[in-house]
């Protein structure tokens, strides 16, 4: 034994596996990108998190199935790059400081703005200096060199000339538009930043009079404060109701304003009374009739939500306390004659979660039509971007499709400042890269931009972009996937293919990988409310890195949510402890191999040939499922190979050559454990990338470290069908005796006679082959094979394919219950040959099966008929 045997540990800790190795992958350099022409690039940018907190277990899920890909891709010699970096997250870090600011009882204006950036730059840099910690202690593969921040100077220029290209392309204007307004954090939102929430509210119905005395209408309206700003009622100018009403006119109550009554096509007739209010300033509707008409859009309320002037006596109310007083007072008029409960649709911020107010306001507008439309065209391509699961892009078309010109502007500190000046005179605007020559006579739009206008570039940007030349962006752009999860599909996925179509004329990525939300083992979201939040960091400090990455893998198919369960982690650390134990098993039997020792060229077992036999297959079925990313089909068949075939039986096979006197048999099996080990870390890597680090440094090995060992290969020279074959039937008639000893409570350690009955002389031959085998696994006091076997009168049988069983087991065995097993394994069989007949009778099946497949349905017919026949006549036996 060398000393790597040594020195791995009795007992799998994972915190002492996990403990420095991450430091050492990253003084070896393995995750950095090495250009270079001899390897074919492969890139992946990490969708970069918020500097706001710490990474929860989304991330971690997106994450660890990015580090999956490329340990992948770097150990099938591709030259890959893994981006990492970090997102300014406008709204949400300037809320995180601002909160910080209040509990010392200061404001960002108490600091200014230059301070408040100041603050919020070391708040960035406490934060990133977390997640990176977060990103070693999962064990990311990232090329730290090439760091990226979306407010770094190489991003902000890329946000410049992107600003100032669609700005005078005329993609990029300045408007006064109904925007979503939040007046909590006092900022512009855009469509998919509000969250829309049944809401329990009222319909306040209510009577304006005509201004020449004949008469009234009727309106209706879920927001009465607003109707401080109307400008006009509104009715379909073909309803006979209210025909003979256009072009008269009506007393705004309270206000005491004259208003037209307009006809306009917008207004269903159906509804309501068929007329509506019309308040320009404060419903995206109402303002685009006000267009029409030429209506004048008067807003009455200030940007926090309180009422202004126009609002006259209700002037510094809150818009609700103001709805409360309105109501009154209008019912004390006879105005308002009718409320009704409405459950009506109310949309909320998804930053500061206040009711988001429709509100007129100056910002600037992509112009989203003619970019949405070239990403529509791109995807009728053959190179479009490959959405997995597929369905998801039909989602993705969806919404471009119904798309909205794209509100960009936020009246915040911490962002992209926009690079726009107005005339301190004239009021002109200056958009450029830098600011005009006589700076003095020029002020710079205050406002930033949109966090996701930086982030829609960050495939690009980050590459050095829009220096074309760079040779990052020469070489590892366009990028091969993005991982990401369904929630942002429209915040992000999409701008980026627009914005990439539109500036590198080319798209970001070849495949979009999608997952879904991780929730809790109940199904529920993950909610500070629900408090059933789970810190990834405590789950690696319980049970380790790899076992999350294991269950955070293999636990969901793409597209899918996956359900938290600790449980489940527990069993996949099981599963680590199991491949810890069984390679330290492998290693104390090594007797000091060396890497130059391993030959598989000896005579080898049937165990040797069946397990290298399984390895192929293995190898080839996770190489194909990969590609696909069926990483919890990829985690079912490494288990399965793991635990039942390398563990539960080749191991203890091996133990006869390891433990026995034959020194050609010994070395033999020892290069196949090690082979096969080797093969097998290689394989898990991607998956349990620190404790198989661990045993592949103590196993035979050429190289520094397995992140940069060749990923397995199929040798088919040693795929052997007829061993595998041999061992199915070794392993069902082990399986079959260990199944009766427990019906009968026979330990293992007890040993009783073993009578098999071959099928024919061939089968006979095997079994005589593998004789050792059946009796260390089987421990029979008494072994009998042969092809003319009569069973025991009293015995308990079994029926395997080629054989039968039979142990007499004198003074055990109570021969009724033996009948009514057999009897109901007699039906078992009548069944499946009924079902297999039934199948090949069927023309349609037999017209389309490929025909390997009809061939494999008759073996099973052939098959099941034999066993039929051997359980009657066993049946026949004991009545007899």
């Amino acid at each position: 034994m060398d000393t790597k045997e040594l020195t791995m540990p009795t007992k799998y800790d994972h915190k002492a596996v996990e403990t420095n190795r991450y430091q050492w992958w990253l003084e070896g350099k393995f995750f950095e990108a090495a250009g270079g022409e001899d390897k074919q690039p492969f890139t992946i940018v990490i969708p970069p998190p918020n500097v706001t907190g710490k990474l929860h277990l989304g991330h971690a899920w997106d994450t660890t199935l990015q580090d999956i890909i490329t340990r992948i891709k770097r150990m099938q010699g591709y030259d890959v790059l893994w981006l990492p970096g970090m997102d300014h997250a406008g709204i949400a870090t300037q809320a995180k400081v601002e909160e910080k600011l209040r509990n010392q009882g200061l404001s960002r204006y108490d600091l200014g703005r230059e301070k408040f950036v100041e603050e919020t730059w070391k708040w960035k840099e406490e934060y990133a200096s977390h997640i990176r910690a977060q990103w070693a202690k999962l064990g990311l593969g990232l090329d730290y060199t090439r760091e990226r921040f979306t407010l770094d100077e190489g991003l902000s220029k890329a946000v410049r000339e992107v600003f100032v290209s669609l700005y005078r392309k005329g993609l990029i204007y300045r408007g006064e538009y109904i925007i979503n307004w939040d007046p909590v954090t006092k900022t512009a939102l855009s469509d998919i930043e509000v969250i829309y929430k049944d809401v329990q509210g009222a319909l306040y119905h209510m009577r304006y009079p005509l201004a020449d005395g004949s008469g009234y209408i009727e309106v209706a309206t879920t927001r009465p404060e607003t109707m401080l700003g109307d400008t006009a009622v509104a009715v379909h100018p073909e309803d006979e109701r209210y025909q003979h009403l256009i072009g008269k006119t009506v007393i705004l109550p309270i206000i005491g304003r004259e208003i037209p009554i307009i006809g306009d096509e917008y207004v269903d007739m159906e509804f309501g009374s068929g007329a509506v209010k019309i308040t320009p300033a404060h419903d995206p509707n109402d303002f685009e009739i006000g267009n029409r008409h030429n209506l004048p859009r008067i807003l009455v309320m200030n940007e926090d939500g309180t009422m202004n002037d126009h609002a006259m006596q209700y002037k510094g109310l809150d818009r609700f306390e103001c709805r409360k007083k309105i109501v009154k007072d209008l019912q004390e008029q006879g105005v308002l004659f009718k409320i009704e409960e409405h459950l009506h649709s109310v949309g909320h911020s998804e930053r500061s979660g206040a009711v988001v107010e429709p509100y007129l306001s100056t910002q600037w507008f992509v112009n989203m039509k003619p970019l949405a439309e070239a990403a529509i065209e791109w995807q009728k391509r053959e190179d479009k971007v490959n959405f997995v699961p597929e369905r998801f892009e039909k989602t993705y078309l969806h919404w471009m499709e119904n798309i909205r010109d794209w509100c960009i502007s936020r009246q915040l500190w911490w962002g992209h400042r926009i690079p726009a000046w107005y005339h301190k005179e004239t009021g002109d605007i200056y958009v450029d890269h830098e600011p005009p020559a006589d700076i003095e006579n020029w002020e710079q739009d205050p406002d930033v931009l949109d966090t996701w206008f930086s982030s829609a570039l960050w495939p690009f940007s980050t590459m050095g972009w829009p220096n074309k030349e760079s040779s990052d962006y020469q070489r590892y752009y366009p990028t091969d996937v993005l991982v990401t999860g369904y929630d942002i599909i429209f915040f992000w996925v999409s701008r980026m293919i627009f914005q990439a179509l539109e500036f590198t004329g080319t798209r970001p990525f070849k495949d979009v990988l999608i997952h879904g939300l991780v929730r809790d083992a109940q199904g529920r979201k993950m909610s500070k409310s629900l408090g059933n939040g789970v810190d990834p960091m405590d789950v690696i400090d319980q049970y380790g890195a790899d076992s999350l990455r294991y269950f955070l893998a293999t636990g969901s198919s793409p597209g899918q949510d996956l359900r938290f369960s600790t449980e489940k982690v527990e069993a996949t650390w099981n599963f680590a402890n199991k491949v810890w134990n069984a390679s330290r098993f492998a290693l104390m039997n090594m007797g000091g191999l060396t890497y130059e020792e391993i030959d598989l060229d000896g005579e080898k077992s049937v165990a040797d040939k069946w397990i290298l036999t399984r390895l192929n297959e293995t190898i080839e079925t996770v190489t194909k499922l990969v590609e696909k990313y069926e990483f919890g089909e990829v985690g079912r068949v490494l288990y399965n190979f793991i635990w039942d075939d390398l563990c539960d039986w080749y191991i203890e096979m091996a133990k006869l050559p390891l433990y026995g006197a034959d020194e050609a048999a010994k070395k033999t099996t020892r290069s196949v454990l090690a082979y096969v080990l080797d093969q097998t870390m290689r394989l898990l890597h991607p998956f349990m990338p620190f404790i198989t680090e661990e045993i592949w440094q103590h196993l035979p090995h050429e190289g520094k470290s397995i992140t940069v060992a060749s990923w397995p290969k199929v040798r088919s020279e040693w795929t052997d069908r007829e061993a595998a074959e041999e061992m199915r039937l070794l392993v069902d008639i082990i399986r079959a005796v260990r199944n009766i000893r427990a019906e009968v409570n026979t330990p293992l350690s007890k040993p009783i006679k073993l009578h098999i009955k071959a099928k024919d002389a061939a089968i006979q031959a095997t079994l005589e082959r593998n004789r050792a085998y059946i009796e260390r696994f089987c421990n029979p006091s008494e072994l009998v094979i042969g092809t003319d076997i009569a069973a025991a009168e009293k015995a308990m049988t079994a029926v395997v394919t080629g054989a039968e069983l039979s142990l007499p087991l004198e003074g055990l065995i109570n021969i009724e219950e033996e009948l009514k097993r057999l009897e109901k394994e007699l039906e078992k069989l009548d069944k499946e040959v009924e079902r297999v007949q039934k199948k090949l009778s069927n023309e349609g099946f037999i017209s389309k099966a490929p025909a390997h497949v009809i061939e494999e349905e008759r073996k099973k017919e052939q098959d099941y008929m034999e066993k039929r026949d051997a359980v009657r006549a066993r049946i026949a036996e004991l009545k007899g």
